[in-house]
């Protein structure tokens, strides 16, 4: 008699799977694949470890688990991605939030306690995680999100609706940089994971991320710093008295950036802030 493929069964031989096709996450992410398939949790999956699969629900799983074993992401497979508090909407138009994103959201949140009625400049939104969360969690009583793509305003619009009231004060813009803000208008707080990666470093990354995440959100020329020069430049001029810039960075980036903050005499000194890592990710700055 021919073994059933029982949730057990699958998650062990989707592991192994995976693994071999270089999956970090292997085990994580075949239980998370296969929760999506029978549209449970993966609480749910612990309870029902000895149940048989129908042929429907085995038919649902098996292109998930091909689809992750190509390195295609497990949030844009199963199109989900939580942020902080939020459930977002994501697909290959925009970035996956990341844990490091989180600790730049808090680090905003830090420095800008007891204050109300705050507005933010999102630069480079993409999914909106950030923008949002700033809405939530925050004192804040406007955020305006701009990004380059067309595309990644979409998928924000749509995480804005599932927001609820909040997203009436979230106002998105399409350009790049500082493009679509309109001249004399500023901001109590600039915030920004703006691509940073050096051209020259993409075959360093993960196929999850080289291969499927939109190369415009994640490269910055040469050296990664053309998105990060302009903020140095730049941000200043959109900031009010005592305003803030919070910007997330690469590896061997914050130095540089906070030094070019500090050489425009135009903030206070810089300060850097480390992620769930340990690593320096993070530079903070005030108007002077």
């Amino acid at each position: 008699m021919t073994e059933p493929w029982t949730v057990l069964r699958l998650i062990r031989t989707g592991t192994e799977w995976l693994e071999e096709r270089g999956v970090e996450s292997a085990r994580l992410d075949t239980e998370h694949l296969l929760a999506h398939a029978l549209d449970t949790d993966r609480l749910q999956l612990y309870l029902q470890y000895d149940r048989p699969l129908t042929p429907e629900e085995l038919a649902a799983f098996r292109p998930l688990l091909r689809r992750r074993g190509a390195r295609e992401p497990l949030q844009y497979i199963t199109g989900r991605g939580a942020f902080r508090e939020l459930d977002l909407q994501v697909d290959p138009r925009v970035l996956i939030p990341r844990p490091e994103t989180e600790v730049l959201v808090q680090v905003v949140l830090d420095r800008v306690a007891g204050e109300t009625d705050l507005e933010a400049l999102d630069l480079g939104t993409g999914s909106g995680c950030i923008g949002l969360s700033l809405l939530v969690e925050g004192p804040f009583a406007r955020v305006v999100a701009t990004d380059p793509s067309r595309d990644a305003l979409d998928v924000a619009a749509c995480n804005a609706r599932a927001v609820g009231p909040a997203a009436e004060r979230f106002e998105l813009r399409q350009g790049a940089g500082f493009d679509p803000i309109a001249p004399g208008e500023t901001f109590d707080v600039i915030v920004s994971n703006p691509p940073y990666v050096a051209l020259a470093d993409a075959e360093s990354l993960q196929p999850e991320v080289r291969d499927w995440e939109p190369s415009g959100a994640l490269f910055a020329g040469a050296e990664g710093f053309d998105v990060l020069d302009l903020l140095a430049a730049s941000a200043a001029d959109r900031l009010r008295p005592g305003g803030w810039l919070f910007v997330e960075v690469g590896a061997g980036q914050t130095d540089p950036f906070a030094a070019r903050l500090d050489a425009s005499g135009r903030f206070r000194a810089a300060s850097i802030h480390r992620d769930l890592s340990g690593r320096p990710r993070i530079v903070a700055a005030r108007i002077a």
